[in-house]
């Protein structure tokens, strides 16, 4: 609304000026200057606030780009005109003056268009009212003749979308207001405590069609919450209605999208003289498709951190730095993944922190004193150390032992529960999100709103975990109705329902792990290619029936995984030595963006060091943050001690150091960490005690190690940033210092809050 301002007091000028030509309204012209230079301050808050809000709200695209580099030009034109004016050259004046104005009108246009839509001038002209035809998809057009029946089922699953969306939270089987159900065609014309809503053939008639169209806030408006229906929304409905509300015979088809289960090998891309490596030709042929062209890959430095933090999740010594750099071998990219994921320990050491947020797995917490909660750390940290091939991985812990069984037990919370956290359910609904990329949460209360999936499905599942069927509980309440036992996707087999509970679980783990179970696997190399590039191929990795933005490379890498003995290790390798991973960073300023429809690739995401990285890194820059004491040795493998260089922060428990930096409460499975800086971040980083302790001893051993200022300080950067620093920064960093010790602290925690220290560019 700012931009009003100025637009009005230029337009206002101009008209002014144009008048005063006229001897007889000469005397109009005094207020123009200062309605001039009014109008120039203005134009610059508008152009401030513009950038600032550009940064704060969802607008993208090119009416954005447009819209503000229109404003910028018309600041411009308006403080020239300012200056035109006071140093009175007045033709000047009078022609920026008339630029100025045009500059703010198109401005302005294109600033209407963000908030208002780009039809918001034609649509309240009197010529300008489409019919509801006009706004209906082409394939519905009948043109007068009857429909034909693929037109009836596309019809029949717009009208089901627009409900399940939009009504279904307040008309459905879990919920029905009014006694009005909007989920089955036969409630639709049942109607509710009020009458029939639908009348066919009738929409003037039809309650529904009154409702949806009355304009927002009349108190019988619907829906009553959330966003009401769009013109074409309403269109589609009536047009169904108009056509007597037509619905197809046989199995209804899903109003949502289901990912196929099947794996499927796709035909991989034509090699190039620059891309030979099947990913590479795959984003290569995407690249083509969406016309983007390849970025220089980044510099050796840059990929030597990120491969670091990456596979060992920490920083590389400064004499490794100038070894890497000084290295002339054409494939030392490739020797260098090679050799990290050779270091089994330090592989085993940063990757239990991904698995332990996957799998809910904790050092200490709820349940582990009163034994309703059992870990499985031992295991997970040899199954990682010894690269246990996955479908071997999920089978031990789906039918566990002893050591695995943690996962599928769950924890048995004390006093009363909602029945969706019974520990079976626990079970089916981790098993489901962390191996199939299904959220079975909503399902656990009531049918779910955003996907098939049916209350009993969840139970039928959770029957699979328990020694004796569950009653089905629909938002807590019991309903009387028991459920069966089966698996999620059937066509995996069949579970032998009245076996005991342990070969009941031989039988699930053996249907997940087939090479026919395309979703198991696609679930597992899309949560690895999200953790090394920043964004999923399918976002978020929880919700693997969303459309990836390349289905031919995901496929592909699945299929690839099966036919490599299902190796985590050389999944990691071929993403690593990718072209595609060598790409430049690219930043996302709000994190909305990660999972948008819209959302193209380009490059990796740009990430933030997560808590036990930024843990490891100040430890191995500056000082250890934690002690020995600290590592939970007795859940570990016995010759932990020998294996650790200091005390890693992931193999310490939480505390509020860790939690600020993002560390997930492991009661849930947490598959994703937000990469976004917080508030809680920076206070625990500028007064947190653990931190701010951990600097202090840096400082005292780094005072006593380097007498010399200059060493000091290069020395910092080589260990900090693997550079040696500016000369503008060796001058800072010198007068930052002084004689004591508080001035080695200080630059310490400078560097640590550093973007690249911070940052996995």
């Amino acid at each position: 609304m700012i931009v009003h301002f100025p637009v009005s007091l230029l337009c206002v000028a101009l008209l002014l000026e144009v008048l005063s030509w006229r001897k007889a309204w000469a005397g109009l012209r005094a207020g123009v200057p200062a309605l001039v230079f009014i109008s120039a301050i203005s134009a610059f808050v508008s152009v401030a606030f513009g950038l600032i809000l550009a940064n704060q709200e969802d607008y993208g695209g090119d009416t954005v780009q447009i819209h503000q580099w229109t404003g910028i030009a018309t600041l411009v034109f308006t403080l020239a005109t300012a200056w035109a004016l006071r140093t009175h050259r007045q033709r000047l004046y009078r022609g920026l003056l008339l630029v100025a104005v045009s500059g703010v009108i198109v401005a302005g246009h294109y600033g209407a268009m963000l908030t208002h839509g780009e039809s918001y001038l034609t649509e309240v002209l009197p010529f300008d009212d489409p019919s509801p035809s006009s706004e209906l998809p082409v394939s519905f057009i009948s043109n007068g003749q009857p429909l034909t029946g693929q037109q009836v089922e596309d019809l029949n699953l717009e009208v089901r979308s627009i409900l399940a969306h939009s009504c279904y939270s307040c008309h459905s089987a879990t919920k029905m207001k009014g006694e009005l159900r909007l989920d089955k065609r036969e409630f639709i014309m049942q109607g509710g405590e009020h009458g029939v809503v639908v009348v066919p053939g009738r929409p003037q008639e039809s309650e529904l069609i009154r409702r949806i169209s009355l304009p927002d806030g009349h108190k019988e408006a619907m829906p009553t919450k959330g966003k009401r229906l769009t013109e074409k929304e309403v269109a589609i409905l009536t047009y169904w209605v108009e056509q007597g509300a037509p619905w197809p015979d046989g199995a209804e088809r899903s109003i949502y999208r289901v990912a196929d289960l099947a794996p499927r090998l796709p035909e991989i891309p034509p090699a190039t003289a620059e891309f030979s490596q099947p990913i590479d030709r795959f984003v290569n042929a995407y690249f083509k498709q969406n016309s983007i062209s390849w970025k220089k890959s980044v510099d050796d430095r840059t990929y030597l951190r990120r491969v670091y933090l990456d596979v060992v999740g920490l920083l590389p010594e400064p004499k490794v730095v100038n070894a890497f750099l000084a290295d002339r071998r054409p494939d030392k990219r490739e020797q260098l993944v090679r050799e990290l994921l050779n270091r089994n320990d330090a592989y085993a050491q940063h990757w239990i922190t991904f698995w332990n947020d996957a799998l809910r797995n904790d050092y200490s917490g709820t349940g582990y004193i009163t034994g309703g909660r059992s870990d499985i750390t031992n295991w997970l940290y040899t199954s990682l150390k010894t690269n246990k091939p996955y479908n071997w991985f999920v089978r031990e812990l789906i039918s566990p032992a002893k050591e695995s069984e943690g996962f599928v037990k769950g924890i048995k919370w004390r006093g009363t529960i909602n029945s969706s956290q019974r520990t079976e359910m626990q079970a089916a609904q981790n098993v489901a999100q962390v191996f199939l990329g299904l959220n079975l949460k909503c399902a656990s209360c009531h049918d779910s709103f955003i996907s098939d999936w049916k209350l009993a499905d969840a139970y039928a599942f959770a029957n699979v975990f328990s020694d004796s069927l569950l009653e089905i509980n629909r938002c807590d309440k019991p309903t009387g109705k028991m459920a069966g036992r089966a698996i999620l996707f059937q066509e995996l087999g069949e579970i032998s329902v009245d076996a005991p509970i342990g070969q009941r679980l031989r039988e699930l783990a053996d249907f997940l792990v087939q090479p026919k179970d395309g979703r198991l696997y696609r679930t597992l190399v899309n949560r690895i290619w999200a953790q090394l590039m920043g964004r999923g191929l399918v976002e978020p990795v929880d919700a693997m029936d969303n459309l990836p933005w390349s289905q031919d490379l995901l496929d592909w890498l699945a299929y690839d995984f099966v036919q490599n003995n299902y190796d985590i290790k050389r999944l990691i390798y071929i993403i690593l030595t990718s072209k595609t991973y060598q790409l430049p960073s690219v930043g996302v300023q709000e994190p909305e963006l990660i999972a948008s429809p819209s959302y193209v690739f380009e490059g990796m995401t740009r990430r933030r060091l997560t808590a036990e990285q930024f843990a490891d890194a100040v430890s191995v820059a500056f000082a250890p943050i934690y002690p020995d004491s600290a590592v939970m040795y007795k859940l570990f493998p016995e010759r932990l001690p020998t294996e650790l260089a200091f005390a890693r922060a992931s193999l310490v428990k939480n505390d509020p150091f860790l939690t600020a930096l993002g560390r997930p409460n492991r009661e849930t499975v947490s598959t994703n960490r937000t990469s976004q800086a917080n508030l809680l971040q920076a206070l625990e980083l500028t007064n947190g005690i653990k931190f701010n302790e951990a600097l202090a001893a840096g400082s005292r051993i780094w005072k006593r190690r380097f007498s010399d200022q200059h060493a000091l300080i290069q020395n910092l950067y080589l260990q900090a940033l693997g550079r040696n620093p500016l000369p503008k920064e060796m001058d800072t960093a010198k007068r930052l210092l002084g004689p004591g010790e508080e001035g080695v602290q200080d630059l310490m925690w400078a560097l640590a809050l550093h973007p690249e220290f911070q940052l996995i560019y």
